[in-house]
């Protein structure tokens, strides 16, 4: 790979970003569930899921996983929603 100004640029900033507690992806997994529906929910993510939060925003991987769940949660509550709110669409 070859470091373009760009990739360096995006590295320096990844860098400045960390915080001084940070979280691995097998430490933000067991969380992910709860972000989701504090998400969903439309609701202010709390201090204890801030770590979750910073770590889905800079893990591809788990940022996959997390958007898997959402989905899985809008079908979910779609599928549990009264008959009549199942014809309009999301």
């Amino acid at each position: 790979m070859t470091l373009t100004p760009d990739i360096l640029r995006s590295l320096v900033a990844k860098a400045l970003a960390t915080r001084p507690q940070e979280m691995t992806c097998d430490e933000c997994g067991p969380h992910l569930d709860r972000f989701a529906e504090v998400r969903l929910a439309g609701r202010d993510t709390p201090e204890a899921l801030s770590l979750v939060e910073a770590h889905v925003a800079e893990c591809s991987c788990c940022q996959e996983e997390f958007e898997a769940l959402v989905t899985v949660l809008r079908e979910v509550e779609r599928d549990e929603a009264p008959w009549w709110r199942r014809l309009l669409p999301s």
